[in-house]
């Protein structure tokens, strides 16, 4: 099921044609993407990149008043997923690779996650990911290795 409503109107003609044939299988953009209150910000098809923005919500934080490295985690996680969709057939994360920069603190309202499809081999996936504030500062990188099914 694709949720048209959540999809920039200039991104769905591409989503509907990447994921055709496959709506009954995929919920795009996921659930949790929904609890993460995330927004897709764009798409660039000659780069094979996705930008989603995530606000900084105060159940994420953890005791010092930052965001939980493991919501972070899932931010780079929740556009990293539906680029893979974008970019392949259905896969799925094999490995994920997380490097923290700086605290990620309620005053910075949002983050943006920029997520690049590098290279396929055979049928591993390669992608990487930033985290950085509105301003670009980065807050986070990412690299992962999906497994294509």
């Amino acid at each position: 099921m694709i949720h048209k409503d959540r999809i920039p109107a200039d991104l769905l003609p591409l989503v509907e044609e990447r994921l055709k044939g496959r709506e009954d299988e995929i919920i795009f953009p996921p659930p949790v993407f929904a609890a993460l209150q995330g927004e897709v910000i764009s798409y660039d098809l000659e780069s094979d990149t996705l930008t989603n923005r995530f606000p900084i919500l105060p159940e994420h934080l953890n005791p010092y008043g930052t965001m939980q490295g493991g919501i972070i985690a899932a931010l780079v996680d929740n556009t990293i997923g539906p680029l893979s969709l974008m970019v392949s057939p259905p896969n799925f994360t094999r490995h994920m690779e997380m490097k923290y920069s700086k605290p990620v603190s309620p005053e910075l309202g949002y983050v943006y996650v920029t997520a690049r499809f590098v290279e396929q081999k055979k049928r591993l996936l390669y992608f990487e990911a930033v985290v950085k504030t509105q301003e670009g500062e980065k807050l986070a990188s990412a690299k992962s290795v999906h497994w294509v099914i």
